[in-house]
Parts: structure tokens; sequence; C-alpha cells
């Protein structure tokens, strides 16, 4: 019943267009001062990262990942979390491909909880969870009202014509 809610309703649409736009404002923020502001450079933060004995001793795979992968390419890790951060906002704020841009966000959130980062990485993903259980209904009241229908009729055109050929 909750779910049908979420994903059916539009009031349900509404108060998702509030949610989805104060995560996607937080995100862009975080990425816009990051790509504006002082070069951003993520090898410090992946230096404490590897240096967090915690981190070590509860995901060492995800310690050996940081340590082996991604503190020897921080540069290419710097520009991504930056560009990252402010087009999972933008996608958010704009309601574009609103699915997607969650999924990533929250990606992005659970990287920095796993790197022992907790500041507001919780209550995020917490929000962002409600964002993907509605799915289309997320982004109803923003572009993808226009974006997913055209993106349905260029890509996935065939489907319906293949169900119904199976079903003969």
């Amino acid at each position: 019943m909750f779910m049908d809610f979420l994903r059916n309703n539009k009031i349900a649409a509404g108060i998702l267009t509030f949610l989805r736009v104060y995560i996607g404002w937080q995100w862009l923020t975080a990425g816009w001062g990051k790509i504006t502001g002082e070069p951003f450079d993520a090898s410090g933060y992946l230096n404490g990262v590897v240096a967090n004995e915690s981190v070590q001793a509860t995901y060492p795979t995800y310690h050996a990942f940081i340590e082996n992968f991604a503190l020897p390419n921080a540069g290419i890790f710097s520009f991504m979390v930056a560009w990252g951060e402010f087009l999972v906002g933008l996608g958010l704020i704009l309601g574009i491909l609103t699915t997607a841009a969650a999924f990533f966000g929250i990606m992005m959130n659970f990287a920095f909880m796993f790197a022992g980062t907790i500041s507001s990485n919780p209550w995020l993903v917490l929000l962002t969870v409600f964002i993907l259980a509605a799915g289309h209904n997320a982004g109803k009241f923003g572009g993808d009202y226009y974006v997913v229908p055209y993106i349905r009729s260029k890509f996935f055109k065939n489907k319906d014509v293949s169900k119904a050929s199976q079903a003969a």
C-alpha cells in the first residue's frame, strides 16, 4: 500500500519533489564548491582512509581498493567526486534521470560511509531510499515527465512488439 502511494500518487510526487530538490541541493553545492573553489584534491582524504584502522579492520576489501587503486589514481578520483556530486545534484534538482542520479548519489554516500565519514551521509541515504523506491514518480514534476517517455520511445519501442510475438 505504501509502495503504491510512493509510485503512483500525485501527492507523493509533490512530496518527493521537495525531497529530491533538498537532496539535490546538498549534492550540487558540495560539488560546485569543489569545481569552482581551490583545486580539489582527494589524496588527503584517501590517505586518511588508508590510515584509519577501523576502516581496515571492518572493510578490508574496501581499504585495499582505496590503498591500491583509488590513492594512486587520486587525480581521477578528485575529478569524479567533484563532478559526480555536481551532476547528481543537478539531476535531482531538475528531476532529469532522477532514479539514476539518486542511485549514484546513494553509492557515493555509501562509499563515504565505508571510508569512515559519517557527516550527513546516513541522513541522505535514508532520504534517497524513498526516491529510489518511488521510481519514475519521484521525477514526475521535473524533467523526467518529458525525458523518460522520450527515452522509452527511442530505446524500448520494440519491447511491446517482442512480448506480443512471444505470446503468439
